[in-house]
């Protein structure tokens, strides 16, 4: 763990400085030793590395370790969920679908997938290590994301899980 450092903000002459509070940035409570995996492993590896590593996901890279996207518990957990089918509104002699043949299609993808390419979340949210603890909260909430790659000059360099937000939030300091 890091020194706590106060900085001093510059204050007229006459005033006493106040010390501004440390501000937590992501490069402080991340996982520099990211598990990852490439697009074509096997759903069985991921689920062993998850399993081995008490991870709730793991970034897929390519050789550059450039983010494509992330596989999650439960991205695994929905392989062994039953596939229903599309939704529809009746009205009048017709059926509005209530999802697009595309997004449909996706779906048996990754209900049949067996490689992280199938089952992975493309794209997806990621932080920089110079990000606030408090942005990248938000973010996990709103977003519903956990956990996080952190990426520096579009590569890998560590992920933030919700666990590592709360073991902030339980320092003695």
């Amino acid at each position: 763990m890091t020194a706590k450092h106060l900085s001093v903000s510059a204050q007229p002459t006459g005033d006493r400085p106040r010390p501004e509070p440390l501000v937590t940035r992501v490069k402080h409570i991340m996982t520099v030793d990211v598990v990852s995996v490439s697009p074509a492993a096997s759903v069985g590896r991921i689920a062993r590395l998850m399993h081995e590593r008490a991870i709730s996901g793991i970034p897929v890279v390519d050789v550059d370790r450039t983010v494509l996207g992330m596989v999650t518990d439960l991205d695994l957990i929905l392989l062994n969920t039953r596939i229903e089918a599309p939704h529809f509104l009746p009205l009048l002699d017709g059926r509005i679908p209530l999802e697009t043949p595309s997004h449909f299609k996706r779906r048996i993808q990754h209900a049949a997938g067996t490689t992280a390419k199938d089952l992975m979340t493309e794209g997806g949210v990621t932080v920089g290590p110079e990000d606030e603890v408090e942005a990248l909260a938000a973010l996990m909430v709103k977003e519903r994301v956990n956990p996080v790659p952190v990426v520096e000059d579009g590569r890998l360099v560590g992920v933030v899980s919700r666990a590592d937000v709360i073991r902030w939030m339980a320092r003695d300091d």
